[in-house]
């Protein structure tokens, strides 16, 4: 039957009623530049009734003005729609046809073939279900060949068709296409495992595009439009937890609340646990509003209003989530880059990063290395080139809600675009979340070599400190009487006619650390900063004293790790949350319990005391005095004091 109106025998509803319920297929061809991608979108179009008597004419008036065909009609017109387009034979810009058969309805783009507009056929394979790469059966695969077949597969794009185009300039050869076939197969070997399907075809002559062909009777597989309309779609989305970044917040009126945005993976239905991202708040599904009345169950890619029971915030950029499967949250990402710009890419250079609905400046810290077309092997690089493809890692001032873009495309994929020009300069697919942590990243700029020898060796500075230099770690829970030990640990060896810089956590947050909260990730951070400056005081042969909660253990061994632990001391101060809630000197436990504060160490945060600490210092049970005294003897009996 024909998929298109017809007056003669439809009635407008008939004909809605028979495509309303149709799936939907996104696929795009690619390839290298003149494989025949625009005249297989072409072909396929006229086969299947998906052009007008008028649309025709004029293609068979543009074929015999620019001469493409010999006088015959050039289908690859009805798809290269701008000038230049057609004057040249190529394709420039990504072009989208619709058509449909009774079985399923279709999108396709049309990607351009030419190494320089590589970014556009990225920017079209980016929500794709499927590609059609075409290769020129004279010619066998190309370097653009391999590059648009691994393009698709960083895209996810779960299946390929290889269309193995032009056989009709080659007699049907079939060793060649045996040739064409293994040589493509060898190279994919190395990519993530995919469904494949390799056909011979003539997009010129029709031969197994819409129908079978007589011309190759060794070949018993489907022919392209068999093979598009039984492929399977829309499931994989379905499967995947439920995310959805919210787009706008709608307020009516007092009585409705709702979150709008698309759904990108996943169902939901009333009564779901979800939670915010990235502030980790959670709450209930009341409700699923659409225009036309309340759902009771949505999924991708739907837009929906979500109403849920609890009043909590959220606003555009936030992403909500299933609560049993939420998405990972970090403001440090690994990504692999399709680069689409002339200017070159260095580490260090600022964006802005454009995530769902989220925007947030950016820049990238590292190029982990830069992936070989031809060879599949990755490669060390300062850079990445136009159309170069490489790995990064991003740094954002705000955290993302994100997921591997191989299991969520939708929270997986970002673009980087010129903070000044606004163009877009990078399509990306996360990775995850940067294994390396601030502690151990390596700088942005410059290198890690020493600078200029220091003038004063350590011997020198020794003799005239009559110290070597060490950090001593003084944490404990607030209120342990960390702080105040620290600062009379100062004066006890300022007496002693000895150099020591003192640092401590309040002290920090109210300069250079001002930015940072209570969170897990900030405590490190504040921590890290601290003993950076530490590690800084300790190489011009300076003791530092830091007093500082740090509750985590592993923390502390990395602050270890960062100054170098054979000058570094860990004094804890042992004592119990009772004593420093009945001490609180800052007021703190006071004003947790009264604002309902989180996080704090020891209440609902757990602190994790020292197990190898160099000393444990009661301090519920000794006084001051005597606890700086046991920490002078530590020092002299280390021999960091003469």
């Amino acid at each position: 039957m024909d998929p298109r109106f017809d007056a003669d025998t439809d009635t407008i509803d008939a004909y809605l009623a028979r495509h309303e319920g149709k799936q939907l297929l996104r696929f795009l061809t690619c390839g290298s530049v003149d494989d025949g991608k625009s005249t297989l979108i072409g072909r396929l179009l006229h086969d299947t009734k998906g052009i007008y008597e008028d649309q025709l004419a004029a293609v068979e008036g543009d074929s015999r003005k620019y001469g493409t065909q010999g006088g015959k009609a050039d289908l690859a017109l009805l798809v290269d729609g701008l000038r230049s387009e057609r004057e040249q034979g190529i394709t420039i810009d990504v072009a989208y046809r619709y058509f449909s058969t009774e079985k399923r309805k279709f999108i396709v783009a049309d990607t351009p073939g030419h190494e320089q507009y590589t970014r556009n056929m990225a920017t079209g394979a980016s929500t794709c279900d499927l590609a059609i790469l075409l290769v020129d059966a004279r010619h066998g695969v190309s370097i653009q060949t391999r590059r648009h077949c691994v393009i698709t597969s960083l895209l996810g794009i779960p299946r390929i068709v290889v269309a193995i185009n032009k056989m009709d300039a080659i007699d049907w050869n079939r060793e060649t296409y045996e040739s064409i076939k293994a040589d493509f197969e060898a190279f994919a070997a190395k990519l993530p495992d995919r469904e494949m399907q390799f056909i011979p075809m003539s997009a010129l002559m029709g031969d197994f595009v819409v129908e079978g062909s007589d011309h190759a009777p060794w070949y018993d597989g489907p022919n392209l439009l068999e093979y598009l309309e039984s492929a399977p779609v829309g499931t994989a989305r379905q499967d995947t937890p439920f995310r959805m970044p919210v787009n706008y917040v709608i307020r009516p009126n007092l009585d409705f609340r709702g979150f709008g945005g698309r759904i990108e993976s996943g169902l939901v239905r009333p009564g779901d646990r979800v939670k915010v991202l990235p502030a980790g708040t959670e709450s209930t599904v009341a409700r699923i509003s659409t225009f036309d009345g309340d759902l009771e169950l949505a999924g991708s890619p739907r837009s929906v209003a979500i109403v849920l029971e609890d009043e909590i915030d959220a606003s555009r950029g936030d992403v909500i989530v299933a609560a049993d499967a939420p998405a990972t949250v970090s403001d440090r990402i690994t990504a692999d880059l399709v680069w689409m710009h002339e200017d070159r890419l260095v580490a260090g250079r600022e964006f802005l990063l454009r995530h769902g609905t989220r925007t947030t400046p950016a820049r990238v810290r590292r190029i982990v290395h830069r992936l070989d077309i031809e060879t599949l092997e990755t490669t060390a690089a300062d850079g990445l080139g136009l159309n170069e493809i490489g790995r990064v890692e991003i740094e954002t001032d705000f955290a993302l809600a994100f997921d591997p873009y191989e299991a969520v495309r939708g929270t997986g994929s970002l673009i980087l675009v010129d903070r000044i020009g606004n163009w877009t300069m990078a399509a990306g697919m996360i990775r995850g979340a940067t294994d390396e942590s601030r502690w151990t990243a390596r700088p942005v700029s410059g290198d890690d070599r020493d600078g200029e020898p220091d003038p004063v060796t350590p011997a020198e500075k020794e003799a005239r400190y009559g110290q070597k230099p060490a950090t001593v770690l003084l944490t404990g829970l607030a209120g342990s009487g960390k702080t105040h030990i620290a600062a009379m640990l100062e004066r006890a060896l300022f007496d002693l006619g000895r150099v020591a810089i003192r640092l401590d956590g309040s002290s920090l947050r109210r300069g250079m650390n001002r930015d940072l909260g209570f969170s897990a990730r900030d405590r490190s951070e504040n921590l890290r900063r601290a003993m950076e400056t530490a590690k800084l005081v300790n190489d011009e042969g300076l003791l530092c004293i830091a007093a500082f909660v740090a509750p985590q253990a592993d923390i502390r061994d990395k602050a270890a790790d960062l100054v170098g632990r054979d000058r570094f001391l860990v004094v804890h101060c042992a004592a119990p949350l009772e004593h420093c809630r009945s001490n609180d000197p800052t007021g703190l436990y006071a004003t947790a319990a009264e604002r309902g504060l989180e996080g704090i160490p020891g209440v609902d945060f757990e602190y994790e005391a020292p197990t190898d600490a160099d000393l444990v210092l009661p301090t519920h049970e000794v006084d001051f005095e005597e606890g700086v005294n046991r920490i002078l003897t530590l020092l002299r009996s280390r021999g960091i004091l003469r």
